[in-house]
């Protein structure tokens, strides 16, 4: 569950917080942060409920409504597979980002028979990752499962190629890394991190002695890119970054809730963590949900359209904003200024508790957050993600502000005035 800790004691601290709930009460509120979530599309919308009201049969089902339903669900995969570069039999349906990312990781390490390797299966990981990849290799860690090589980032956020290879080595079956940051907006050198890890995953095959009960190793390491973030504003195909696995969720993409993306090269064995009626070619079992596959197929397509100029726009306001905040004094900007989501400012305000001020924003009409979403703060409100950038100092003290298709630069004038009066 994703919530803000201590939030009740915070929102106490806040003097006159009823009286300034009745005075915006009538007011329009202004929404900065879609990176949490956004809105479905008013198309995606009426398509998903056409297809609610027509064709809910099970796929899986033999008569004509079944087969009606299986019908849709393979369009709405086809589609996907031609904007992701990759083949329909690649993609698979799951219920949002954070499934998709644990079938992935858990399902890679699972492949591998515990009792016949003489080595431990290795993963190397970003420390600036999201929760639900960083838990479920905790959770591996833990259990002795696996070993890991955490890789820190540089001061702006970006994770170096040559970072990556100094871990490498012959056990290496995977490496994570998010294509986007969802709390600073980095972006991150893909295609140079999968050139280093193909490299050395043909070196394995071609150089490496091995036996037949470790001859899975030498078909790793496998790439996973959770870009999540990253599919409004970037190309997120298989072919452009090079991954083995890629992420998508829909509600990061003006899509369905509860409905996610897993796309996997067909040479990539991973075993299945959900077991039933063997759905999603065995991977993912369980009755497919048709409105969501077709939601998400019809979201990818708008934001593949919308992209260029809703990139441009959202650039040159979230520039505007930054310049703005800035003008704060001892204030700072966290992750790297060009290789960012256009959408995405993230600043430290030193000596102002983040979550206070969010909350205290928030009753005067303005949503932003902290930290990710899902990011379960501790009592000191700190994020682990800035204070991978060497800063600390600004763990506590950062706000994100992201912005939307809905955004003007009239909401952004309204908020940056009313930061300041906060702060004062």
């Amino acid at each position: 569950m994703c919530y803000y800790s201590n939030v009740v004691v915070k929102r106490k601290q806040t003097k006159n917080i009823q009286t300034a709930l009745k005075a915006t009460a009538n007011k329009t509120r202004i929404f900065l942060d879609y990176a949490s979530v956004t809105p479905i599309d008013p198309e995606v919308e009426r398509e998903m409920v056409k297809v609610q009201k027509q064709f809910w049969a099970n796929p899986s089902s033999l008569h004509q409504e079944g087969e009606k339903a299986k019908t849709i669900l393979e369009e709405s995969r086809v589609k996907i597979a031609k904007i992701l570069h990759c083949k329909a039999g690649e993609i698979f349906f799951t219920s949002g980002g954070t499934e998709s990312l644990n079938i992935a990781i858990l399902g890679t390490v699972k492949v591998f028979p515990q009792k016949k390797q003489k080595f431990l299966p290795h993963i190397i990981v970003s420390t600036i990752e999201h929760p639900a990849v960083l838990e479920p290799i905790k959770f591996l860690s833990q259990e002795g499962e696996v070993e890991v090589s955490f890789v820190n980032p540089d001061q702006n956020g970006r994770i170096h190629p040559e970072s990556i290879k100094k871990e490498l080595k012959e056990n290496t079956v995977l490496v994570i890394v998010q294509h986007a940051n969802s709390e600073i907006g980095t972006i991150q050198p893909i295609r140079a991190i999968s050139k280093v890890v193909k490299n050395f995953r043909e070196f394995k095959k071609t150089k490496l002695p091995k036996t037949e009960n470790e001859s899975l190793f030498y078909a790793t390491p496998y790439f996973l890119v959770d870009a999540c973030q990253s599919a409004l504003y970037e190309d997120v195909s298989l072919e452009r970054l090079g991954a083995d696995l890629l992420v998508l969720d829909g509600v990061k993409i003006y899509g369905p809730r509860g409905a996610g993306i897993l796309a996997k090269k067909s040479e990539v064995k991973i075993s299945p963590i959900i077991f039933g009626g063997g759905q999603e070619e065995g991977l993912r079992s369980g009755t497919e949900n048709i409105a969501s596959a077709l939601g998400l197929a019809k979201a990818l397509e708008i934001a593949e359209k919308k992209r260029e100029k809703e990139k441009e726009r959202l650039t040159n306001l979230r520039d505007y904003t930054i310049k703005k905040i800035l003008e704060i004094e001892n204030s700072s900007l966290n992750g790297d200024l060009e290789n960012r989501l256009p959408n995405n400012i993230n600043v430290c305000i030193p000596d102002q508790d983040s979550e206070f001020l969010v909350i205290k924003l928030d009753t005067l009409g303005f949503a932003i957050s902290a930290a990710s979403a899902c990011h379960t703060l501790a009592l000191e409100n700190s994020s682990y993600v800035i204070e991978s950038l060497g800063k600390k100092e600004c763990a506590s003290s950062s706000l994100r502000i992201t912005l939307g298709r809905d955004t003007r630069k009239s909401d952004l004038d309204g908020f940056i005035s009313v930061l300041k009066k906060v702060i004062k």
